[in-house]
């Protein structure tokens, strides 16, 4: 056999026999320990070169892009919220409950009541497309100061009415900490572009979190759940496309 050829196919053996043995790898408890292991540090080290008052980069009007592509679920097969849509949301409430004192129930009228914040940043999509757009909504913040936070709540959990795999399914979630709930450019967007939130960009509420990427900003939120641990929301992982397709929890940027 010439010695290209032999080289051509030892190489093409050894590739396949890595495959085979990352396929192993990843299938392995150990092996997933260390990767959930070093995305802690990968957090870590983001949160101390990126401490918690680093703002997310904001633009101008002129840099609006012409259009605000929709980003995973564009109009939820949902019977319950296609009701409310039909109704203009005016029966929508947003739960707040979980480990709060003050547990709330919020109609868009009354978060629209709130002191507001608008601010024009770009969404970065892991499908690789991004879009600048002008975002305004309640800072979420301060939705979880009315609440009055418990000592031990770690996480907001973000429930939303849109199923992910046809009607009935499991419905979207996501979670962020108390650090990112808190950082002023975390809001509960009821606008974009000076417009009442369209329907395929999350209607009628959506969680902005401009520091990471954009299958954390959950959309067509229902309830908000401060929890201590994320062990018993859905796989455990804090999130669904954590949970089920290896994504990253914390996705910062």
């Amino acid at each position: 056999m010439p010695r290209r050829i032999f080289l051509q196919r030892s190489l093409q053996a050894l590739a396949v026999l890595g495959m085979a043995g990352c396929d192993r790898l990843s299938r392995a408890e150990w092996f997933q320990q260390v990767l959930s292991a070093g995305e802690g540090l990968s957090r870590a080290a983001h949160k101390a070169l990126l401490p918690r008052s680093t703002m997310a980069q904001e633009f101008t009007e002129a840099d609006l892009s012409p259009r605000f592509r929709s980003n995973g679920t564009s109009n939820p097969e949902n019977p319950a919220y296609q009701a409310l849509a039909a109704n203009g949301f005016r029966d929508w409430a947003l739960r707040v409950d979980g480990l709060v004192a003050n547990p709330l129930q919020l109609s868009l009228p009354q978060l629209r009541a709130m002191p507001s914040r608008t601010q024009i940043t770009r969404h970065d999509c892991v499908e690789g497309w991004s879009a600048i757009g002008k975002w305004t909504g309640v800072p979420l913040g301060r939705v979880l100061d009315a609440a009055h936070p418990r000592p031990e709540a770690r996480f907001v959990v973000f429930h939303c009415a849109d199923p992910m795999e046809g009607p009935g399914s499991v419905q979207y979630y996501e979670s962020i900490d108390m650090d990112d709930a808190f950082h002023p450019q975390t809001i509960l967007a009821y606008d974009l572009n000076g417009s009442a939130l369209p329907i395929a960009n999350g209607a009628p509420l959506r969680v902005r979190v401009e520091r990471q990427l954009g299958y954390k900003h959950a959309k067509y939120l229902s309830r908000i759940e401060l929890v201590e641990s994320l062990d018993r929301i859905g796989g455990g992982k804090g999130g669904y496309w954590e949970d089920g397709n290896g994504y990253q929890w914390y996705a910062g940027i």
